[in-house]
């Protein structure tokens, strides 16, 4: 799910509370014990997502006691409207959750309703990206993600998206902005990849060829920046005075042209902290308005085919690189990979897959928690004798 944010706190250090602390919450009750049901149960749906730690959800909500929480979250496991991981105790809405949230009276006015049944928004229709391939659009602010970045395009308010690498960050763009040009930043991405070069022609010569920020500010249209914080600093700053107020670039290599973005130029950046060489410098990072974590939508990948123990050793991989425990988790790139091996090749050959996919320093983490999840014995992928 996209958040302005990271989650705040870490798996660890959240001791389960005392059952019996509080009042006891119930689903179908009435009275206090019912609402705080309501705010739980409509809390995980809107950080469907996440994997929450009973704190987590006790701060949000502003509940005076973590116990009566507790309750709440455990009668919601047991209904299998939530997943319940223990050691530290965290929990997470499933799909029965989440279609039964939708049908319950909103605990306070909520930003996200739309006025239907259960004051609660449906969910719009996948869009489609260039490749053919459907985006499903997922929360953000007041309403989704798509139409909130054609939003803050219209008002210029430049993002910022951050992520591990396969989460959707790219997919979104793509869907929000058809106009789109991308340039993908590596450590040898240089200015002019950006401004344009000279290419050579037949029969002889050189012309100069602009680049994508160019086409982009002349004709209105979207630039992402995709990787931008493997890209050395120096090269960057040529965005800078186009997204400030002066809206222009100088071409020194084309005698130093001046070009000035015209409306509906806008800018997009993603970043993958977790990357080797990438650094967010604060040049950078004070450029866009708005930072958007995204994260792997889990419940999108269970409706897409993705074995729920899978996703479950997904979410732990996960939850042990937050806390610095590995250096790899599979996000949902890998698991729709994950469904299209194993329509080909098998279940067994998809979790070895999985496993081998993973970096060597990674691999043995990864291979104990399919196992642990799947209660399949797993090795990475290799071919067996003649």
């Amino acid at each position: 799910m996209t958040t302005p944010h990271p989650p705040a706190g870490s798996p660890q250090n959240d001791p389960a509370p005392a059952s019996g602390a509080g009042t006891p919450a119930s689903g179908a009750g009435s009275g206090r014990s019912g609402y705080l049901y309501r705010k739980v149960a409509l809390h995980l749906a809107d950080h469907a997502d996440q994997v929450l730690k009973v704190g987590e959800i006790t701060r949000a909500i502003g509940a005076p006691s973590s116990g009566a929480v507790f309750e709440a979250l455990k009668k919601m496991a047991a209904a299998g409207h939530a997943t319940h991981h223990r050691d530290p105790h965290r929990f997470q809405i499933t799909q029965a959750g989440i279609d039964a949230a939708g049908a319950l009276p909103p605990a306070a006015p909520r930003t996200r309703s739309s006025g239907n049944a259960g004051g609660r928004q449906s969910r719009p229709a996948p869009v489609p990206r260039p490749n053919g391939t459907l985006y499903h659009p997922r929360r953000l602010g007041r309403g989704w993600d798509v139409e909130e970045l054609r939003r803050l395009r219209t008002q210029q308010v430049p993002v910022l998206l951050y992520g591990p690498p396969g989460t959707g960050k790219t997919a979104m763009v793509e869907a929000a902005f058809p106009d789109l040009l991308t340039v993908a930043g590596t450590g040898d991405t240089v200015v002019d990849d950006f401004l344009g070069s000279y290419n050579p022609v037949p029969g002889g010569g050189y012309e100069f060829v602009h680049g994508p920020l160019v086409t982009a500010m002349r004709q209105g249209r979207v630039l992402l920046v995709d990787d931008a914080t493997l890209i050395p600093p120096r090269v960057l700053a040529v965005l800078y005075p186009a997204m400030d107020g002066r809206g222009t670039v100088t071409i020194p290599a084309h005698g130093n042209e001046t070009v000035q973005a015209v409306d509906g130029f806008y800018i997009v950046a993603g970043h993958n902290p977790g990357v080797h060489g990438a650094v967010l410098t604060e040049a950078l990072a004070s450029r866009f308005t708005v930072h958007l974590h995204v994260t792997t939508d889990w419940d999108l990948a269970r409706q897409l085919g993705v074995p729920k123990p899978v996703v479950a050793a997904a979410i732990d991989l996960n939850a042990d690189l937050a806390a610095g425990k590995t250096v790899w988790a599979p996000q949902l790139r890998e698991l729709l990979g994950f469904v299209k091996v194993r329509d080909q090749l098998g279940m067994s050959a998809a979790l070895a897959n999985l496993a081998g996919i993973a970096p060597q320093d990674a691999r043995d983490d990864v291979t104990a928690a399919l196992s642990r999840h799947t209660g399949t014995p797993i090795t990475a992928l290799a071919l067996g004798k003649r």
